[in-house]
This record gives C-alpha cells, sequence and structure tokens, in this order.
C-alpha cells in the first residue's frame, strides 16, 4: 500500500505490529498510541523541516518512542522468561551505509543512542551485552534505573504468558511475538536512513536476538532504493532478510517500492511469519504494508500534516 509520495521530506514510523486486539482497544488506548505516534513524527518533521538530516529524523523520531512507555522499546520493553529486560537497536544511514547496532543491552536510557554512537564513534556495527554497555559508559550516554524501564502492563504480560506456557495454551496474541519501534526517512537532500529500537518478544531466552539489530533483516537504508524499519516475528524476517529482499527487488527486478515490500510481506506471511514495515523510496514514495491485525503507524511529508492508523482503516491526520 502506498500511501504518500513526496519530491521533499517524507518521515514514516512504526510504533509496533504487535497491536492490543480491537475487542481490547477502547477510544482512549487508541487516543493515547495515535498522541505517542504524534508525538514521534512531529519530533522527526521538525529536524526535516529545518533541512536536517534523515539520520537525525529517524533517531529523534524513535528516540520519543522509547522514551514512551507504551511501545516495546526503551521504557516500555517487555521482559524475558528471567524477568530482566534486554534491547536491541539499529541505525543506518542511506548515504553511505554506515550502520550501527546493540543487542541484549540494558541500562542506556535510549538503545537507538547506544546504535548511533557505535556507528559513529567505533570502528564496528554491532556491539553486544558487557561489552555494548562499557561502549555505551564511556560513550557519555544517559543511562536508567531499573525502575525506570518497569510498566506494570509489561510485567503482567511475562506472568500471563509463563501460565499459559506452563497450562500448555499460549494463546495467538500477535502482541506476545510482536514489539518494536522504528521510523525511515528521506531529508530535502534526498538521503535516507532507518532506525529501529525494540525489547523483543514477552518470556524471550535471554540472550535471544530479533530481526532489528541484525542489518539487512530488521533494519537497512541505501539512498540508491530505498530505507526500510521492520517489526515482526524476528526469527522470520532474519531467515528471509525481509528489508534487504526490498531493496534488492527495487534494485535489480526494477519493482516499485510497494509493489516489493506488499509481496514480501505477504509471502513471508504464507510462510508463518507476521508482522510489517515502514519503507520510503529514493523517490519519496512511502510503503506501510503489514500481514497481521494490525500496526502502529504513521507519515508526515514536507505538507507538515501527521497521519496515523491502527487497523486496516484509513489514515488519519492528526
Amino acid at each position: 500500500m502506498t500511501d504518500s509520495k513526496s519530491n521533499g521530506f517524507v518521515l514514516a514510523i512504526h510504533g509496533g505490529a504487535g497491536t492490543l486486539r480491537r475487542d481490547a482497544m477502547t477510544g482512549e488506548h487508541a487516543a493515547l498510541y495515535r498522541a505517542g505516534l504524534g508525538r514521534a513524527l512531529t519530533a522527526g518533521r521538525d529536524i526535516l523541516a529545518r533541512h536536517g538530516s534523515a539520520l537525525d529524523a529517524v533517531t529523534e523520531a524513535v528516540v520519543t518512542l522509547e522514551d514512551d512507555p507504551l511501545f516495546n522499546a526503551g521504557r516500555g520493553a517487555v521482559f524475558t522468561r528471567d524477568g530482566t529486560q534486554e534491547m536491541d537497536a539499529a541505525v543506518m544511514d542511506g548515504c553511505d551505509r554506515r550502520a550501527g547496532a546493540v543487542a541484549s543491552i540494558f541500562g542506556p536510557r535510549n538503545p537507538i543512542l547506544a546504535a548511533r554512537a557505535v556507528m559513529e564513534r567505533s570502528p564496528h556495527v554491532l556491539l553486544i551485552g558487557d561489552g555494548a554497555i562499557a561502549f555505551c559508559r564511556e560513550a557519555g550516554l544517559t543511562f536508567a534505573e531499573r525502575d525506570y524501564f518497569y510498566t506494570e502492563a509489561r510485567w503482567r504480560a511475562l506472568a500471563d504468558t509463563l501460565a499459559q506456557e506452563e497450562a500448555g495454551c499460549v494463546d495467538a496474541d500477535e502482541a506476545r511475538r510482536h514489539g518494536t519501534v522504528g521510523a525511515v526517512a528521506r531529508d530535502c537532500a534526498g538521503n535516507l536512513a532507518a532506525a529501529t529500537s525494540t525489547g523483543g518478544m514477552t518470556g524471550k531466552l535471554p540472550g535471544r536476538v530479533g530481526d532489528s539489530p541484525i542489518i539487512g533483516a530488521g533494519t537497512y537504508a541505501d539512498n540508491a532504493t530505498c530505507a526500510v524499519s521492520a517489526t515482526g516475528h524476528g526469527e522470520f524476517f532474519i531467515r528471509y532478510a525481509v528489508a534487504h529482499e526490498i531493496a534488492a527487488r527495487v534494485a535489480h527486478a526494477n519493482q516499485p517500492l510497494a509493489d516489493a515490500a506488499e509481496a514480501v510481506i505477504a509471502e513471508l506471511g504464507q510462510k508463518g511469519g507476521s508482522g510489517g514495515l515502514v519503507a520510503v523510496g529514493r523517490d519519496g514514495t512511502v510503503a506501510l504494508p503489514f500481514n497481521c491485525a494490525g500496526m502502529y503507524r504513521g507519515y508526515v511529508t514536507d505538507d507538515g500534516i501527521a497521519y496515523t492508523a491502527i487497523y486496516d482503516e484509513g489514515f488519519t491526520a492528526s
């Protein structure tokens, strides 16, 4: 689905494909999620409107979503089956394909800033665990205490998941497997960038890493094709290199971005992988496909109007 095309700047974001079920989504809940998406769109839009970079815009949009406990990243990260929190994030600059990522970290207030520090202050692309934490401290990143990241809703979700596993009757609630935030942008100079951050899956094994910090799986950007940030059942997105697959179809099969993105997500669904993504092409085309019940998402172009959606309804101007 192509929702917009702009010859100026464009920003698209997602707050995860693990939405609340329709029967559990009250009007009040929906308003809170839309407001959170709107704040992130505004943060990124303001940078792009000042002729700032796509990289700065996606970083700031994701920081805003990480600071919102409604979303499964940063402050709202889910818990592992051991009751800990482990976060992953990645950022990529389409101008020269520089990238930075972190995995299985806890402590930095904004994992996306840790990923960007890896890109800009180290010779590496991906740092994990204790080494990543030491690097973040040396880089002077802001850390937060455990209470900052704790939310009662995420703790209850873990308890419910473990109880269902014990009873041998885990339900099909997509919110247990999904939950990520991300942003893609094209700036006024035509440069692309992508950023993705997540707390992972509720009840995951400690040490599990999803697609978000894997370049070419959950995050990818190349000025020659597109920028992509994915959300969903990460193991499938890794196995099928989803983000790079879309870029490859644009580059080598000459497919329009929307066609490539929709086809890849549809094929993934046929193989059992649920989720979605946001993507922006070098021409400013935006695609936001998903194959599950819903995806928190939104976009804004140089007309300044932010649009958001949750399920398969049309977009609403904020």
